[in-house]
């Protein structure tokens, strides 16, 4: 059994190389919506249902974890996912998210009392982050800032307007005051240099591939039948629900020369077992 990573596009490769290097022995099925992306524009109806799909996709292929690398579809659809759908359908499997584990890293940290929270549209309307944030530090303040434009200047090659349209994001989180700031997309994962860069060395950008894959190593560690079910042979699978030479030139260029990325249909029907 593998462990299956889902996004709406590609920039959930970040954190699927981040994770493979942190746990380089276990199978792994990457899956990328790339026909439908982006999800952070979308209703939370929409995003549910294309977020169901290709999680049931990822179990009928052999994953019996499965990382919701997408923060739109942690938001949106995560935890009807794990409360109402799973338990009568896949019993046995797990689906994890990236958000609490993101913000579980901020309970070490000594400052951290006002959180910018940088992410999609549909995240912020959702305010999970202002929701779990309060569970585990009540006293922390947190502004959020959605940025609607960043994941298609990402993903389709729109690099060299980006520091402006990205200053325009964060200057209302400088400006409010903030100590840390989450980068609540794994597309963010590129542009974290450039962030802390331009809001200065007193505040801390936080990338969730710099975090959740110590996170998913203690999970397995805390959950042995699990982790004692899962393959170890480090075969990697990457799918995509539509290729072009871009996608296929910015897989290179985000997790390596070695990625190969495979087309196939998430059809609810599918038994696909690439």
């Amino acid at each position: 059994m593998r462990i299956g990573i889902f996004d709406s596009g590609l920039g959930g490769l970040f954190l699927a190389k981040a994770i493979i290097k942190r746990l380089p022995k276990y199978d792994y099925l990457y899956l990328g919506d790339t026909k439908r992306l982006p999800y952070g524009n979308r209703s939370q109806e929409t995003v549910y249902e294309f977020t169901r799909e290709c999680v049931d996709f990822l179990f009928k292929n052999d994953c019996q974890l499965v990382i919701l690398a997408c923060n739109t579809a942690s938001a949106e659809a995560l935890r009807k996912l794990q409360q109402e759908w799973l338990p009568k359908h896949y019993s046995d499997r797990r689906i994890l998210g990236v958000i609490v584990p993101a913000l579980e890293a901020l309970t070490s940290q000594e400052k951290a009392e006002r959180i910018g929270v940088l992410a999609t549209q549909s995240t912020i309307d959702s305010h999970v982050y202002d929701q779990e944030l309060k569970k585990l530090i009540p006293s922390a303040r947190i502004v959020e800032q959605a940025a609607p434009l960043l994941v298609p200047l990402v993903e389709f090659g729109g690099m060299q307007w980006m520091e402006p349209i990205l200053w325009s994001y964060l200057k209302p989180l400088v400006d409010a005051g903030v100590d840390t700031i989450v980068l609540g997309c794994t597309h963010y994962a590129i542009l974290k240099e450039i962030i802390a860069r331009l809001v200065g060395p007193n505040i801390r950008v936080l990338s969730q591939d710099d975090v959740v894959p110590n996170r998913l190593a203690s999970y397995l560690v805390r959950h042995p039948e699990i982790e004692s079910i899962l393959s170890k042979k480090s075969e990697r699978t990457f799918l995509v629900t539509d290729s072009t030479p871009h996608f296929e030139k910015l897989a290179r260029e985000w997790f390596g020369d070695s990625i190969k990325l495979a087309m196939t249909s998430i059809d609810s029907n599918n038994e696909n077992k690439s």
